[in-house]
């Protein structure tokens, strides 16, 4: 991704680097604690205090700001939509939806559980909700039966019209949901045990290609996009370099990790030699993840509404925001 352009150049988009971004939060103190922080860290993931409130802090505050805002619009168009009609009668304010992509191993999943967290400390809106796609997945046995397990992650993997569905019902108002959970330990989607929600101020829902355009139906007709329903889009990127680089690194952290617990489905590589699991991690990285990276999950960051930039030490070092 090239680097900001100078602020001299019209652009539609407004590129801070990180001292600029972080000067937008120095007077809002984290609400978080270091324990705290560590809990929604992802394995692998470089995150501290400094990251939280430099980088974190300000797009919680950006975030809630266009919540509130989307609120005071909502009832302007209640009252020109729905005028003399008495309050009870009016149509209910929809979750504000807020879609977070990116490559495996940058650290979305990461960003999705520490913007929940942050969020939900701001009064305005204190429950947050956060959905992964990976719940969406077709089960494993149904990806065999498609010969496409190999291609798990790719658009195809998923079953769109679900995720399109349970997003559709998020904003026509639903006040229950039931979403289907996965597990990372059995690599499958997880039956009888679904995620429960219930009257969301604010939905994240995070996932490799949630920023995927419409899929064409059979007849060649373009129905609506997942991120159709999004109010607002982050995208968190980094050099695919170093995001190979750090998948490696995390797949040498689940070798001695959960990949030694009998139950996971990896359990078979746990007992590779360092120079076999480097081996391993770079060919499904070179044939899965690379891929999908390149094919599907990074034509859309320019879709998102703020891209998230990350630096080889895993620290994001500048931010992309597109212009109202």
């Amino acid at each position: 991704m090239p680097e900001p352009r100078s602020p001299r150049e019209p652009s539609p988009y407004a590129e801070l680097d990180r001292a600029a971004w972080a000067a937008l939060a120095n007077t809002t103190e984290s609400p978080l604690t270091d324990g705290e922080i560590e809990r929604v860290r992802g394995l692998g993931d470089e995150l501290d205090l400094d990251e939280v409130r430099h980088v974190y802090l300000p797009l919680s505050r950006l975030l809630s700001l266009h919540v509130r805002y989307a609120g005071a619009l909502h009832r302007a168009t209640e009252e020109f939509l729905y005028d003399g009609r008495p309050e009870p009668d009016r149509p209910r304010r929809t979750p504000f939806v807020i879609g977070i992509a990116g490559s495996v191993a940058v650290g979305k999943s990461t960003t999705a559980r520490l913007l929940r967290e942050l969020l939900a400390r701001w009064p305005e809106h204190p429950n947050v909700t956060l959905v992964t796609t990976d719940g969406f997945l077709y089960p494993n046995a149904e990806l065999e039966r498609r010969g496409i397990l190999d291609r798990k992650g790719f658009p195809e993997s998923y079953d769109r019209r679900a995720l399109l569905r349970f997003v559709m019902n998020v904003k026509s108002g639903r006040e229950r949901l039931e979403v289907p959970r996965y597990s990372h330990l059995r690599y499958d989607v997880q039956p009888g045990d679904p995620l429960v929600i219930s009257g969301p101020d604010i939905v994240l829902l995070e996932g490799l290609n949630v920023l995927q355009p419409a899929h064409p139906r059979a007849d060649g007709r373009i129905g609506p996009a997942v991120s159709d329903f999004f109010d607002f889009s982050i995208y968190v990127d980094a050099a695919t370099r170093d995001a190979r680089q750090w998948y490696v690194e995390r797949f040498l952290r689940l070798r001695e990790t959960a990949f030694r617990d009998p139950a996971s489905y990896f359990s078979r590589y746990a007992g590779l030699t360092e120079a076999e699991s480097v081996a391993r991690a770079e060919h499904l990285w070179d044939t899965i993840n690379g891929p999908n990276l390149e094919q599907n999950i990074l034509p859309t960051r320019g879709r998102a509404s703020l891209v998230l930039r990350k630096a080889s030490d895993h620290s994001v070092q500048w931010i992309r925001l597109r212009k109202l």
